[in-house]
């Protein structure tokens, strides 16, 4: 579905990623693929484009994923 590089919009609401927990209003996070990481279900590394609370990479399920 999605390529390495490919630049990206993520939802993170409600998702915990290293003691980060992504609030409601966190729905439209810029990022760029790094990889799949899980085939089923899918899953993709998300390096994001800018750091929440020292948060740049998250992975997350394919349907949190939509191309930009």
């Amino acid at each position: 579905m999605f390529q390495p590089g490919q630049l990206v919009r993520v939802n993170l609401a409600g998702l915990q990623v290293q003691g980060v927990l992504f609030h409601a209003a966190v729905t439209d996070a810029v990022g760029n693929i790094v990889k799949q990481t899980s085939e089923d279900p899918p899953k993709y590394l998300v390096r994001l484009l800018f750091s929440f609370k020292g948060v740049n990479e998250v992975e997350v399920p394919a349907d949190r994923i939509r191309g930009s």
